[in-house]
């Protein structure tokens, strides 16, 4: 059994803000596999499907994001699901808009949400998958004002295809391992780069066709 976290704050107050990119990719993938998000349950909503017999949960917690690690703590100890099998999306302050970073286990990088699910599970070794939303300055009122703000159109055009990339990167991983995931999805390529060889969209055909 496998769990895949997207981290955010519930809320149309934050709804499509940088802070909840993590969200938008749980509900993409939901929607890859006709799955959707039901009642509230242990600090979360949920969505279940199962692929080739293994049953896979995607989770929302319902708390704000710095206690996400409450319901990611609470789902792992009921279904007795290993670290290495919670996946965490979240967004990265450090990493250029819709850059995407995935990595096996390691410290927070200061964000509150991998902190408290750290401290949940007593460890770091689970996967992060992490998408870019950019640096503004260091500043700690502009950064708090950047994380809750939405995309701009020009951004949209950015992040849209970026989400769309990391919701593949995490179906990949319910198949793959993470290494493969890692060498996959990590290529930094230029915008050149980018046209010559896109992702090959055939190979992650949505379950519902």
């Amino acid at each position: 059994m496998k769990l895949i976290v997207g981290l955010g704050n519930i809320g149309k107050e934050y709804s499509q803000t940088r802070h909840n990119v993590g969200f938008m990719v749980a509900d993409k993938i939901a929607g890859k596999f006709c799955c959707t998000f039901g009642k509230e349950e242990r600090h979360a909503l949920t969505a279940e499907f199962r692929l080739d017999g293994e049953k896979i949960l995607i989770l929302k917690p319902t708390t704000y994001m710095n206690e996400s690690g409450q319901a990611v703590g609470e789902y792992a100890r009921f279904y007795g699901i290993a670290p290495e099998d919670i996946a965490v999306i979240h967004d990265d302050m450090d990493l250029e808009l819709g850059q995407l970073r995935i990595r096996k286990k390691g410290s927070s990088g200061g964000h509150n949400g991998i902190k408290s699910i750290q401290s949940h599970l007593g460890t770091d070794a689970f996967p992060r998958f992490r998408i870019g939303i950019g640096h503004p300055q260091h500043d700690r009122e502009i950064v708090i004002d950047h994380v809750l703000t939405k995309f701009s159109p020009k951004e949209k055009e950015i992040m849209e295809p970026a989400i769309e990339s990391m919701a593949m990167a995490a179906e990949t991983w319910l198949t793959e391992d993470i290494d493969s995931v890692m060498n996959k999805f990590n290529t930094k390529k230029t915008k050149k780069e980018e046209e010559k060889s896109p992702i090959d969209q055939t190979k992650h055909k949505d379950a519902c066709d």
